[in-house]
């Protein structure tokens, strides 16, 4: 083999996994960002599903451009192009891409955590606009610290279902 190191299948993995990293960078700051199609689509699907929570849970909600929610008496919340969940698609996404596993599964189960991503970003919404009734200063707490560590330990935690549970094969295990 030309490049020995390349035998070690952590080392193809680490090499897949940023692979994958730099493409997506390139598209996505490239092409599909300053579209801003994929962004405000997100963004839009976020607002109206935390709209709809947030009204079931008995609060009078205003929306105002496509990226604005919140609860009356509130100054809202502005969604960002950073926190409409797209990196973390593709985060995730990179990940099983990258790992070891039956490709049948993989096409079953990245929608499915896409889909579980999105979800959480929508309970993010709808949990920071509750909380701006109370407080602007716990908002911004909890946006900055709780839910990234929550978002991020879901993900991991998605991750480790897939390596330990799902895919069917590891990174020590000989590939085929």
């Amino acid at each position: 083999m030309r490049f020995p190191f390349l035998k070690n299948p952590i080392t193809r993995f680490l090499l897949r996994v940023l692979c994958f990293y730099l493409v997506w960078y390139l598209v996505y700051n490239l092409w599909l960002h300053p579209a801003q199609t994929i962004d405000l689509y997100v963004i839009d699907i976020t607002v109206a599903a935390s709209k709809w929570l947030l009204e079931a849970f008995g609060y009078l909600v205003f929306t105002g451009s496509d990226r604005l929610i919140g609860v009356d008496g509130t100054g809202g919340l502005w969604i960002g192009d950073n926190c409409n969940g797209i990196a973390l698609f593709a985060l995730f996404t990179g990940f099983i891409l990258a790992y070891p596993g039956n490709w049948k599964k993989k096409l079953f189960y990245i929608p499915l955590g896409i889909l579980l991503i999105q979800l959480l970003n929508i309970a993010r919404v709808v949990s920071l606009a509750i909380l701006d009734t109370h407080s602007r200063a716990w908002t911004e707490f909890n946006h900055t610290y709780t839910f990234t560590i929550v978002i991020y330990g879901c993900i991991f935690l998605l991750w480790m279902l897939w390596t330990n549970k799902v895919s069917d094969e590891g990174l020590t295990k000989k590939e085929g």
